[in-house]
C-alpha cells in the first residue's frame, strides 16, 4: 500500500494551525502575516542554494507552510477590519444599544427563537451606518425568514469572543420586521425546504423529525431530546450534510447525464451546478462548504483526466476555504468535517485489514468507517463534552446502512414535491422509515446505562485521549504485544475507575435532597423541595428533557411554578407541566407569545400571578419571597433585567437543616447593584448564579451572599457561559460553582449539622 500524499497536506495543518491560534489576537495578524512572508522567502531561499536532498524537501515544505500562513493570516487581517468597522471596533462588553439590518444567512422559525447567523449590513445609532458587512448571531428574532431575507431589528450588540466564527452577538428587543425578500436562487431554495420540511412533520414521531436533518441537514425540527440522544450515540454527524451527501447528488446527476447520452464533460459540468444548487439548498454550513469544494476539486480533475489522491484534495479544499473565510478555521463543524474526513482517507483501509484477521472482510469494512470517523474526531468532541459514546460503533453500525436511504429518498422527495406532489409526497413516507429507524437506534442505545463515560476535560483531555487513540492504533498495525497489553491496562483501569465511580454515585444520591438543578442543556430548570411540596424555578427550553428531569426525581405535581422572565431557555419547555402545576409566579411580559403562555398554564387549571418584589408565601416549611423586580420599575425592560429574584429561607424549618437559597434569574450587574441596594439580600447556603455564568456579574452581591454552592444551568452555548471571570469571582468568595453541563442533575441537601452537601450525576472536574 502507498503512503499518503502528505506534501501538502503537512503545510496545510500548519497555516491552518497559525490562523486557530492568532486569530485570538486580531491586532497581531498583520505583523504575524508579515513575519511568516519574510520566514517563507527565507526557506525558498535556502532551496536555491540546492542543500543535500532531505534538506531541500525539509525546507521546500516549510517555505509552503509559512507561504500558507502568510497568505491566510493576511487574509484574516484585511477581514478584520470588515468585520470589526470603526464605529464598533472598541465597544465594551456592556455592549450598544442599536438598531441593525439584517440579511440572515440561516433559516427562522415563529416560535422557535433559535438563535441565527446573520450578516448585519447596516445600523442606527446616533448616526446611521450603511454598507457594512458584519456577521453577527442574532437571538430572540420570533418570525418565519427563510435564507435571505432582510430584517430589521433594534436590540443590543455585544462584542462575540475573539476567534469566534461571528464578531458580535445581537440580542433583540421587541418584533422583528422584514423589509426585503431573498434573491430568487434562495427563495427557490427556501420554498422547496420549507414544504419538505412541512411534509415530513406530518409524519409521525421521531422519524418526521429527523428526515428533514438526514436529507438536507435542516435539524430546526429535532428536538432537545433526539438531539441529545443523536449526540450520546455519535449519530449527529448524520444530520450535518457532508460528504456523503454531496456524493450522493453528484452521484444521481453523472448517472443521470450518463443515460441521457451526454459527454463526460457535460455530466460534470451539470454536476457542478447541482453540486452549488444542493449547498444553498441545505445552507452553506462550514462542513457543506468542505464538502462541495473537495467534490469540486474532485469533478474538475477528473474533466482534465488528472488522476484524484484523496489527501492532498482535502488539504487543497482546507487552504482554499480558509482564504475563503478564515474564521472557518475555529468553528468546530469545519474542524469535524476535515477530521472525519481524514480519518476515512487515512485510517479506514488499516482498520479494515486489522478486523478482517478476526471477521469477514465485508463486516471488517463496514465497521472500519464509523470506527476511523469516531477515532478521528472523538479527541476534539472531547472540547465539546468531555464524554466518551460507550455505544457509538455499534449504533453507527445499525444505522449506518439506513441513512444512504433516507438521505436519497428525502432529496429524491424535497424535489418532487413542488413538481409532483403524490409521488414527493409517497417517497416521502418511504423515507420516513430508515428515519424512524435511525431515531429508534438512538433512543435505544442512549437509553441503556453507562451510554456516556465521563473523560478528563479540556485541552488535557484532548491530548491524553488522542495519545492513547493514537498508541493502540500503531499498536494494531504493527502487532506489538506490549503496546497492545499497556493500552489494555489502561482501558481496564479507566472502565473500572468509571463503573465504580458510577456505583458510588448513586449509592450515595441524598434521598432527602432539598434543591435540585435539572440538566437540560442551555437553560435553567432548578427544583426546590420541602415537606414534601415542590417548586421549580424556570421550565428550561426543552419539554422532554424537563419531564425527564422530574421523573427521574419522582416529582408528579408541583405546588409552585416560578417563571422568572419569558426567555425561551427559561419558560421553553413548560409545556410539559401543563395541567401538573396549581399557583404559578410571573414577571412582567413583552410579547404576545408570553401572555399566550400565561393563558395556556390558567387554562391547564392553575392560579397565574403577576408579582413584583415584596410578595411573599410559604413552601412547606419555608418561606419565600420576591425580591426583585421593584413595584416601580424605573428604567426596566422586561426580560432579564425584570428577572424574578426570590429568596427562600429556612429558618422556621424545626429540624434547623433547612438550607436558605437565592434564585437570580438572569439579572445583569446593573441590577444585581440595584438589588443589593434595595432589598438587602441575607447570607444564603445556596445561589442560582444569574444568567448561567455570565460576565455580567456583581462582585459585591456574591460577597454578600456568601453562598457555599453557586447552581449554573447551562449547556453547550455560543455565549461563553460560564465565563472564566465568574468562575474565578465565585470561588473568591468561598461559593463553590456547579454547574449542569459537567455534572449534569446535581441535589443540594444538608447533614445533620447543618452543612452544604452536593451531590452530583457525574464527577464535575474542576473548574
Amino acid at each position: 500500500m502507498n503512503p499518503p500524499d502528505l506534501r501538502l497536506a503537512l503545510p496545510a495543518a500548519f497555516a491552518w494551525a497559525s490562523l486557530v491560534v492568532l486569530l485570538c489576537f486580531p491586532d497581531a495578524l498583520p505583523g504575524a502575516s508579515v513575519v511568516a512572508w519574510a520566514a517563507a522567502i527565507g526557506c525558498a531561499g535556502l532551496v536555491a542554494r540546492r542543500p543535500a536532498a532531505a534538506v531541500r524537501r525539509g525546507a521546500g515544505m516549510a517555505a509552503v507552510g509559512l507561504a500558507l500562513a502568510g497568505l491566510l493570516l493576511g487574509v484574516a487581517a484585511i477581514g478584520d477590519g470588515t468585520r470589526r468597522p470603526e464605529p464598533l471596533r472598541d465597544l465594551g462588553q456592556g455592549g450598544l444599544a442599536i438598531g441593525a439590518t439584517l440579511v440572515t444567512d440561516g433559516v427562522l422559525h415563529a416560535g422557535e427563537q433559535h438563535p441565527v447567523r446573520a450578516t448585519m449590513t447596516g445600523l442606527t445609532t446616533d448616526d446611521e451606518v450603511t454598507g457594512l458587512s458584519v456577521p453577527v448571531l442574532a437571538f430572540g428574532l420570533d418570525l418565519d425568514a427563510g435564507l435571505g431575507t432582510q430584517v430589521q431589528v433594534t436590540g443590543r450588540l455585544v462584542p462575540a469572543t475573539a476567534g469566534d466564527a461571528v464578531a458580535f452577538l445581537l440580542f433583540a428587543h421587541g418584533e422583528a420586521t422584514v423589509t426585503g425578500e431573498p434573491a430568487w436562487v434562495l427563495d427557490w431554495a427556501n420554498s422547496l425546504r420549507e414544504r419538505f420540511r412541512a411534509a415530513a412533520l406530518e409524519l409521525p414521531g421521531y422519524g418526521g423529525r429527523l428526515l428533514p436533518g438526514l436529507a438536507i441537514g435542516d435539524t430546526s425540527a429535532v428536538g432537545d431530546a433526539l438531539d441529545l440522544a443523536m449526540k450520546e450515540t455519535a449519530l449527529s454527524h448524520l444530520t450535518a450534510v457532508s460528504g456523503a451527501n454531496c456524493a450522493v447528488v453528484v452521484g444521481l446527476v453523472v448517472l443521470a447525464g450518463a443515460a441521457l447520452g451526454l459527454s463526460r464533460r457535460w455530466r460534470i459540468a451539470v454536476a457542478l451546478v447541482a453540486l452549488a444548487g444542493f449547498v444553498v439548498l441545505v445552507t452553506p454550513e462550514a462542513s457543506v462548504l468542505r464538502a462541495a469544494v473537495m467534490a469540486s476539486v474532485v469533478l474538475v480533475a477528473l474533466a482534465s483526466g488528472r488522476p484524484v489522491r484523496g489527501v492532498p484534495v482535502l488539504a487543497l479544499a482546507i487552504t482554499v476555504l480558509l482564504a475563503f473565510d478564515p474564521w472557518l478555521a475555529r468553528e468546530y463543524g469545519f474542524v469535524l468535517s476535515v477530521l472525519a474526513t481524514a480519518g476515512l482517507l487515512l485510517l479506514t483501509g488499516g482498520l479494515t485489514r486489522t478486523l478482517a484477521r478476526w471477521m469477514p472482510v465485508p463486516l471488517a469494512a463496514a465497521l472500519a468507517v464509523p470506527i476511523a470517523a469516531q477515532l478521528a474526531c472523538q479527541p476534539v468532541l472531547i472540547l465539546l463534552n468531555p464524554a466518551i459514546p460507550v455505544y457509538g460503533v455499534a449504533a453507527n453500525l445499525l444505522a449506518g446502512l439506513a441513512a444512504p436511504i433516507a438521505t436519497v429518498l428525502g432529496l429524491l422527495a424535497c424535489v418532487m414535491l413542488p413538481v409532483l406532489p403524490p409521488v414527493g409526497a409517497l417517497l416521502t413516507t418511504v423515507a420516513w422509515l430508515p428515519s424512524a429507524w435511525i431515531a429508534a437506534v438512538a433512543t435505544y442505545f442512549a437509553g441503556l446505562p453507562g451510554s456516556l463515560w465521563p473523560w478528563l476535560p479540556g485541552l488535557l483531555g484532548a491530548v491524553a485521549l488522542a495519545a492513547l487513540l493514537a498508541t493502540a492504533l500503531i499498536a494494531a498495525r504493527r502487532h506489538d504485544r506490549w503496546l497492545s497489553i499497556a493500552v489494555a491496562v489502561v482501558c481496564v483501569a479507566y472502565g473500572a475507575i468509571v463503573i465504580g465511580a458510577g456505583i458510588g454515585r448513586s449509592l450515595t444520591r441524598p434521598a432527602d435532597w432539598q434543591y435540585a438543578a435539572c440538566d437540560v442543556g442551555q437553560g435553567d430548570a432548578m427544583v426546590v423541595r420541602n415537606s414534601g411540596v415542590v417548586a421549580l424555578i424556570d421550565a428550561g427550553e426543552s419539554p422532554e428533557l424537563l419531564d425527564d428531569c422530574l421523573d427521574d426525581l419522582g416529582i408528579a405535581r408541583l405546588q409552585l411554578l416560578v417563571l422568572t422572565h419569558f426567555d425561551l431557555d427559561h419558560v421553553g419547555g413548560a409545556t410539559a407541566v401543563l395541567g401538573r402545576v396549581d399557583h404559578v409566579l410571573v414577571g412582567p411580559s413583552a410579547e404576545p407569545a408570553d401572555d399566550r403562555l400565561r393563558a395556556e398554564l390558567a387554562a391547564s387549571g392553575a392560579t397565574v400571578t403577576q408579582v413584583e418584589a415584596g410578595a411573599s408565601g410559604r413552601l412547606g416549611e419555608l418561606r419565600w419571597r420576591i425580591l426583585w423586580p421593584p413595584a416601580r420599575p424605573a428604567g426596566l425592560e422586561p426580560g432579564n433585567p425584570s428577572s424574578l429574584v426570590i429568596h427562600f429561607d429556612g429558618a422556621a424549618c424545626a429540624d434547623s437543616t433547612c438550607l436558605d437559597a437565592l434564585f437570580l434569574g438572569d439579572l445583569g450587574e446593573q441590577e444585581q447593584v440595584r438589588l443589593l441596594a434595595s432589598a438587602r439580600p441575607p447570607r444564603v447556603d445556596v445561589v442560582k448564579v444569574a444568567h448561567h455564568g455570565s460576565r455580567d456579574q456583581s462582585d459585591a452581591l456574591y460577597a454578600r451572599l456568601g453562598a457555599t454552592v453557586g447552581l449554573i444551568g447551562v449547556g453547550e452555548n455560543r455565549y461563553g457561559h460560564p465565563d472564566p471571570r465568574t468562575i474565578a469571582l465565585l470561588a473568591g468568595v468561598g461559593t463553590t460553582p456547579a454547574r449542569t453541563d459537567t455534572a449534569g442533575l446535581m441535589l443540594v441537601t444538608s447533614d445533620a449539622q447543618g452543612r452544604v452537601v452536593l451531590w452530583s450525576e457525574r464527577v464535575a472536574p474542576r473548574q
